[in-house]
């Protein structure tokens, strides 16, 4: 399959690489909202320490996790 050119001889990025720029993308956003999220929810119960640093380290991967999987289903979409 042709890949499309730009109007200054630059390719466009493949399939692949724009999947995982979503991933990243979706990642970097799930984490900085599950670190609020993580924050105040983990205070609200009267986590303390290192079992607060555990849960909202927890529930920023969780929520990376997921917004980047989705991002990445998204931007295949675009494919």
């Amino acid at each position: 399959m042709p890949v499309a050119v730009g109007p200054y001889g630059q390719q466009q990025p493949a399939c692949v690489d724009r999947i995982k720029m979503g991933f990243m993308m979706g990642f970097a956003v799930g984490m900085a909202a599950g670190a609020m999220f993580g924050t105040f929810s983990c205070l609200r119960v009267g986590m303390r320490g290192r079992e607060l640093m555990g849960g909202v380290g927890k529930t920023m991967m969780q929520s990376g996790g997921t917004f980047g999987t989705f991002m990445s289903i998204g931007m295949g979409i675009c494919c």
